[in-house]
């Protein structure tokens, strides 16, 4: 569904506003660029991750305006450091879909990197809907990323989430501070 409205927005946008289509556009290449199949077999890194981020909500915050807010805050000693492919992504989504799409009046999304008891943690946090009973999604987006953690870190991974103050949702990713490539000096 986000290719297709990308794409029908950046048509629509073509016609009444040529500028922002190719912000989109470009926004839209370097997303898919950091999302098709690596052939090198090379880990992604939290910097590379972070722009396929970055391109998805400067994509939606084209669609969405004033709706979607951003933060980011991730030193950048951080970037280099090994980070599971997708799994900012899916908090990225999730946070959008469950929080700021439906929460009337949008939001702000933060995306914050810092050191963490034995490693880095990493929180997508927002401001929207936060928990509800009423949920629309399937869990399988965080059931997914708790199992890809498990197995490539065992118990020295997780993923916690929590309900944000005064209302949404952090969930943060946290990780050891030697996982492969480079070190996180803690």
């Amino acid at each position: 569904h986000f290719l297709y409205n990308t794409l029908a927005s950046a048509q629509y946008l073509t016609r009444s506003d040529p500028p922002r289509a190719d912000e989109m556009l470009g926004n839209l290449i370097t997303y898919l660029r950091h999302s098709l199949p690596r052939t090198d077999d090379s880990l992604s890194t939290l910097g590379e991750e972070l722009e396929r981020a970055r391109a998805y909500l400067d994509i939606l915050k084209i669609r969405m305006g004033a709706r979607l807010n951003l933060q980011i805050e991730v030193p950048d000693d951080f970037k280099p450091l090994p980070f599971p492919a997708m799994m900012l992504q899916t908090l990225v989504e999730n946070a959008i879909k469950h929080g700021l799409e439906p929460k009337p009046g949008g939001g702000t999304i933060w995306i914050l990197a810092r050191h963490g008891e034995s490693g880095i943690a990493v929180t997508v946090a927002d401001d929207g809907q936060g928990f509800s009973e009423h949920g629309s999604g399937t869990g399988i987006g965080l059931k997914n990323v708790r199992e890809r953690l498990g197995l490539a870190y065992g118990t020295d991974a997780s993923l916690s989430i929590v309900a944000n103050f005064p209302s949404g949702v952090a969930a943060t990713i946290s990780l050891p501070a030697r996982t492969g490539i480079g070190a996180l000096d803690v």
